[in-house]
């Protein structure tokens, strides 16, 4: 159906870099094999978690996934993708407080997706996605 893992872009990943010159001013006072091993570690630890936590948005036959939340298809309403300026209105003066969101500032266009169950106070999710027609369309076949 549809699947994709919000990976953050290569420049972020290379900003993490930035934790080294920060660990080594930190521990070099201490030991220069203690600043360099803490440095290593650091990037290589914030590597991993940059990594390990993007979320996956996916749409199967039975539910839409967002990130670790789950949404039947039985209850799922009017599906909306959005791009440009349209997307960036939905993310800010349109957006219900009430709404479940899944935001990447990386990612540019989101989809929003219609909750019909009486029993949820959601109104609709609003999730990041790169290709919101996509999404839309897998849902709505």
């Amino acid at each position: 159906m549809y699947r994709e893992r919000l990976w953050a872009p290569p420049a972020l990943y290379l900003a993490t870099a930035l934790v080294i010159p920060a660990s080594l001013l930190v521990f070099l006072p201490i030991s220069v094999t203690t600043g360099v091993l803490v440095a290593i570690g650091m990037e290589i630890g914030v590597l991993v978690l940059l990594w390990a936590l993007a979320p996956v948005v996916e749409v199967t036959e039975t539910e839409f996934r967002a990130g670790r939340a789950r949404l039947p298809r039985s209850v799922v309403g009017e599906v909306a993708g959005f791009t440009g300026a349209a997307a960036t209105t939905q993310r800010g003066p349109a957006l219900d407080a009430r709404a479940w969101t899944l935001f990447r500032g990386y990612v540019h266009g989101v989809v929003r997706v219609e909750v019909r169950d009486d029993a949820d106070p959601t109104p609709y999710w609003l999730v990041s996605v790169r290709d919101p027609q996509a999404v839309t369309k897998a849902l709505t076949s």
